[in-house]
């Protein structure tokens, strides 16, 4: 359930509330929208509704609303400020607006191999038009032997980088032990699509200050999961979230892409969230040749932006590298989906006139 507060509420009102749901056993988030603060209440409701609904006679409290969805504080039904499906949060990146009237664009290299190759690949990015820089500096791999990205040493890189460059940094986190430090030199987590519902790294990104792209996947990417995710992540009171649709497995997936991007869910996720949506086409179709058309697909349908996957021209598959100035490791990255520098100033000068 959750308890709209009234306009004028005092701070003593707002504690009364909160001291007597945990009276009953239960806890409130207080979550301030654009016009009015609303508590979220937590825990086991089923047989204390009575007591919870005996709230409305507290002064302070305009309205106590029964919710019988499993995410509440990422609905447009519970947030009077967002009822209206054209409006969106609008989440600030250092001067950078996600949700707002012109879509973002996110590019970069899937994967940090050295301080050069992100540089060079930053400035070509920024020059054509991007407004946050990507790169991963830990990677999930299939295989444990695989290259699983440069760790700190990485996000390092990427921070130097980003205020070189003076572009915002988004980088991928995999394990609760990494957010912190992640969070100290990114501006924004993203979630990747193997970890949607790696609930304990949802709260703990959860806690920080940096914006949240989270990503759908996982085995039951529906639509109530993806959202109870981002439920996950808000009600330990990080509100600024970014879902990030990037296709998921279908049988049809591996005939021509490496996913099935889903335009379907897009829609259905703008109805029911007024938190902004963006779009993955690269790791969507696994293909550089479809970026184009995906991108243009989801823009036509009122995406907030987009996440290119970009490399320098001619980077080679195979990309030599030292760690610590001594072993010499070859690393992959995946050439397939990443559009060469050349190729992405192209792309997005076909995009803007789409904006």
């Amino acid at each position: 359930m959750t308890i709209l507060v009234k306009k004028n509420a005092t701070e003593q009102q707002i504690k009364a509330v909160m001291e007597a749901l945990g009276n009953i056993g239960l806890a409130g988030s207080l979550v301030q929208g654009e016009t009015q603060k609303m508590i979220w209440i937590r825990g086991e409701e089923t047989t204390k509704m009575d007591a919870i609904k005996a709230l409305v006679n507290y002064e302070g409290v305009e309205k106590v609303n029964p919710v019988n969805e499993y995410y509440k504080i990422v609905s447009r039904k519970f947030n009077p400020d967002y009822s209206d499906v054209s409006t969106t949060k609008i989440i600030d990146v250092q001067g950078v607006k996600i949700g707002g009237s012109k879509p973002v664009i996110i590019a970069g290299p899937c994967t940090i191999f050295n301080y050069d190759q992100l540089l060079e690949t930053a400035k070509a990015v920024k020059e054509a038009g991007a407004d946050i820089l990507r790169g991963g500096a830990y990677k999930p791999r299939t295989s444990p032997y695989s290259f699983q990205g440069l760790g700190e040493e990485g996000l390092k890189i990427m921070y130097k980088v980003g205020k070189e460059v003076g572009i915002p940094i988004i980088t991928e986190v995999l394990d609760t032990r990494d957010v912190d430090i992640a969070a100290k030199y990114s501006d924004i987590l993203q979630i990747g699509a193997r970890n949607m519902q790696n609930f304990e790294l949802l709260k703990e990104v959860g806690k920080q200050q940096n914006p949240v792209l989270l990503k759908r996947g996982g085995l039951e990417p529906t639509l109530e999961n993806w959202l109870c995710c981002a439920e996950y992540i808000m009600i330990e009171g990080n509100q600024n979230i970014i879902l990030c649709e990037r296709g998921i497995p279908t049988r049809m997936s591996g005939e021509y892409s490496r996913n099935t991007l889903d335009f379907n869910i897009i829609k259905a996720a703008q109805e029911k969230t007024y938190l902004p949506i963006i779009v993955d086409p690269s790791h969507a179709s696994g293909r550089r040749d479809m970026i184009e058309g995906l991108s243009k697909a989801a823009l036509s349908m009122g995406v907030n932006g987009l996440m290119i996957e970009v490399m320098r021209d001619n980077e080679e598959q195979h990309i030599k590298y030292t760690v610590n100035g001594e072993n010499e490791i070859t690393g992959f990255c995946d050439y397939k989906q990443s559009l060469e520098a050349a190729d992405f100033k192209k792309l997005m000068g076909c995009l803007k006139n789409m904006y």
